[in-house]
């Protein structure tokens, strides 16, 4: 037996459930995980919502990704190997001292990544891989729009943004997270609940407005955000914090000026396993060199989930949360 985080029902914080699980042997292709750190992300709230529905149903382990060490394999497994030093974002259940995850979703860590830099960055670090430099290709000289730039993703993309050469322009709900925001690469922040952000970021890009804006806020933020996009430029909404978006009339993006609007997922992104590779590295090798730093700025007892989501949720936490078994 191993302890866990259960979501019984779907619900609000209260609904997580600290207790002990079975954690079966491996099975063809799969791999048995020693948790070192579990990452917390704004999806797994909509996992125990219930806004997105967990494929294996109710009860289920909460938690997309994590960092630990591989204790065993099942039959046919050739990606790692017991004593593999791994990171992964998977299917559900990485709120666990161990667990069982598909070996080919493993990635092996540098030795210059340790635990909770991996738990605190395989789901964000990797999303914002895909988002700068596939999604939309962020080039030297553009000007970028990141929402929520003081959170878990916002910290990572403005330094990535940064390190790319563009001109980085974010959205904060305070003056503290402001400060964070630029600390970590942002050029100009924006108060959203005390500014018109179209407005703001007309002035700051001297009425070019920007090539694309990403968009993990959803509902609160749109469709104020397509007024920030120059013509031909990209909207790339990846999350919806606030709520989601609802369906919206399509000829907004043509009298906006022709724009493009996607709404990506890193499974997409990662479901070839060469792709999960690249991506993955990628993200270690601009770790690695310092150009781009995890702020894990908070970190709770795997006991203490719930508080985590209800701080996660209350806007009170900033960078990466982990959770340590």
């Amino acid at each position: 037996m191993v302890a866990a985080v259960r979501v019984h029902k779907h619900g609000g914080p209260e609904v997580l459930t600290y207790e002990d699980v079975e954690v079966p042997a491996p099975g063809p292709g799969q791999a048995r995980v020693k948790n070192h750190a579990c990452g917390l992300n704004y999806i797994d709230t909509y996992f125990r919502s219930g806004l997105y529905p967990a494929a294996g149903g109710l009860p289920f382990i909460g938690g997309n990704e994590g960092a630990g060490e591989v204790v065993a394999v099942g039959p046919g497994v050739t990606d790692v190997k017991v004593g593999d030093r791994v990171g992964y974002t998977s299917a559900l259940g990485s709120y666990a001292a161990e667990r069982i995850t598909p070996a080919d979703r493993l990635v092996k860590l540098p030795d210059n990544i340790s635990y909770q830099q991996a738990a605190g960055m395989m789901l964000k670090g990797m999303t914002v891989e895909y988002l700068l430099n596939r999604t939309f290709k962020v080039q030297k000289g553009m000007n970028v729009l990141i929402h929520a730039a003081a959170g878990g993703i916002g910290l990572i993309a403005c330094q990535w943004a940064n390190y790319l050469g563009a001109n980085v322009i974010g959205t904060v709900g305070s003056k503290d997270k402001a400060e964070l925001a630029k600390a970590n690469g942002c050029h100009h922040t924006i108060l959203y609940r005390e500014e018109d952000f179209p407005a703001k970021v007309k002035e700051i890009t001297g009425g070019k407005l920007c090539e694309v804006v990403y968009d993990g806020v959803g509902k609160a933020t749109f469709p104020a955000s397509l007024d920030c996009i120059k013509p031909l430029g990209m909207f790339a909404s990846f999350g919806n914090a606030s709520g989601s978006i609802e369906a919206f009339n399509i000829n907004l993006l043509q009298a906006k000026g022709s724009l493009f609007c996607t709404r990506p997922t890193l499974n997409t992104y990662t479901a070839k396993r060469e792709d999960l590779l690249s991506i993955a590295n990628n993200l270690f090798s601009v770790v690695g060199s310092g150009k781009v730093k995890i702020p894990v700025n908070q970190t709770y007892a795997l006991k203490d989930t719930r508080k985590a989501h209800e701080d996660l949720e209350g806007r009170k936490t900033t960078g990466s949360t982990v959770l340590v078994p």
